[in-house]
């Protein structure tokens, strides 16, 4: 029998983060006034409330200042843990959401002996957070995601539809990199990572912020096959 931190093992990969954690440190707060309007994350994270059970214990990886979802699923009663790279996100989403606990982490830290232990979780939300890493980097992310749920958990991931490997881009006065998929690779990577999806929505969205080109957002709902 494989050992589950084989199966996520990074091997020689470098993780490199060089300039993405120091570019949302500067943004801070300007990343909510860009986009003012998240009808898709809103949906994703009421698609959870209304299937988990009271109490549920809920991760928002990549939670940035924590709203909206971090605080909306807060106020649903449940036990949430917000995961962001960047200090200033945290530390804004502490004052947001106080009834939340954030943790300063990478991805990388949460995957199987990795450096921080948080437990297991009923569902687990990633808005455009898997998109900050290289594309060798998203499929061990997706099964970090599914190391980090219980059997049967739920998943709610959204990424902005691109066909772009670590590819920088001005972001609100800054440059960062991203990643993306066309919608039936990213289904595939879904897939692959072992989870079904359940439901599917897109929107295309034009942010308020002029260095930022309109972007169609995928947003899938999954499930964690066991």
């Amino acid at each position: 029998m494989s050992n589950p931190a084989d199966e996520l093992d990074y091997g020689a990969l470098r993780l490199d983060r060089t300039g993405q954690a120091a570019a949302f440190d500067a943004i801070g707060d300007r990343y909510d006034e860009a986009f003012p309007h998240k009808e898709g994350q809103l949906a994703a994270a009421e698609w959870l409330i209304g299937s988990l059970p009271a109490g549920a214990r809920v991760m928002d990886l990549g939670c940035g200042t924590g709203l909206p979802t971090a605080r909306q699923l807060a106020r649903a009663g449940f036990e949430v843990v917000g995961v962001d790279l960047s200090d200033r996100m945290i530390e804004l989403a502490r004052g947001h959401v106080p009834g939340a606990v954030f943790h300063q982490a990478d991805i990388a830290d949460l995957r199987p002996a990795g450096s921080l232990d948080l437990g297991r979780f009923d569902a687990v939300t990633a808005f455009f957070s898997l998109l900050m890493l290289p594309r060798a980097e998203i499929p061990l992310a997706l099964r970090t995601v599914r190391h980090l749920l219980v059997p049967g958990g739920l998943f709610a991931l959204s990424m902005v539809e691109a066909d772009v490997d670590d590819f920088a881009i001005p972001f609100i006065g800054r440059t960062i990199r991203v990643s993306g998929y066309l919608g039936d690779e990213l289904r595939e990577v879904v897939d692959k990572a072992g989870f079904e999806i359940v439901g599917e929505s897109s929107y295309t969205y034009a942010p308020a912020a002029a260095d930022i080109q309109p972007e169609v957002q995928i947003f899938l709902r999954c499930g964690r096959r066991t």
